[in-house]
């Protein structure tokens, strides 16, 4: 069923159930966050500039919000369903707005109990490996049950393009999501691993010297 959704469009992607900070400057989305937290507490964001027919997004539900006193915020929104663009509104609104259709995973798409558990086991290194960039190492993560939410959770947290997160949104197929993360991992997690290597060295070189800073996504 479709609905009326404002959008935010920003070049990251946000996957259901992850949580984002966002600071609001612009005077038009300071208009739609005004309008967002007097009504349902829900916008759309999307990776594509200019949004239309066919985008993929995923819904924001805003869980904190922090006003400033010369008009910006700072708020906090936790990533739900997923949404298609069907078309775009011509309203009286500074930011677009469309009518979308949220969508799930098709139902029997799950992947094999073996490719879950080999997901799990990347998804674990590579988490182990940021931890020591980050000089925080990592506690037991709350890996999700459900294999799609599980899915989302490690597609946020690989470093990958733009385009290959998107990919990764859009895809309506778990078990597809799973073996696209599996080809995807291995690389991520082998560079992780050489940088944290040399993170280490550059902090036990025994020469008192401050070494490179190493900056990775998450």
């Amino acid at each position: 069923m479709a609905s009326r959704l404002p959008l935010f469009p920003l070049n990251l992607v946000l996957f259901p159930g992850e949580p984002l900070p966002l600071h609001i400057f612009e005077p038009r989305y300071r208009q739609l966050l005004s309008d967002c937290l007097e009504g349902d507490q829900r916008f759309g964001i999307t990776a594509v500039m200019p949004p239309g027919p066919g985008a993929v997004g995923s819904v924001a539900r805003i869980r904190a919000a922090q006003p400033l006193a010369d008009g910006r915020s700072n708020i906090v929104v936790m990533g739900e369903r997923r949404f298609a663009i069907r078309a775009m509104l011509t309203e009286e609104t500074p930011y677009p707005v469309a009518t979308v259709e949220e969508f799930d995973d098709q139902p029997g798409t799950a992947p094999l109990p073996q490719e879950r558990a080999q997901l799990l086991e990347l998804a674990e290194e590579y988490r182990s490996a940021i931890g020591v960039l980050t000089d925080n190492p990592a506690d037991d993560p709350d890996w999700a049950e459900g294999t799609e939410a599980f899915t989302f959770q490690v597609s946020a947290l690989a470093d990958l393009e733009l385009e290959a997160k998107a990919g990764l949104l859009a895809t309506r197929s778990t078990r597809e999501r799973t073996r696209t993360l599996l080809d995807l991992l291995p690389p991520l997690i082998r560079l992780a691993q050489g940088r944290a290597e040399v993170h280490l060295r550059a902090r036990t070189n025994g020469q008192g010297g401050h070494g490179h800073d190493i900056v990775t996504g998450t």
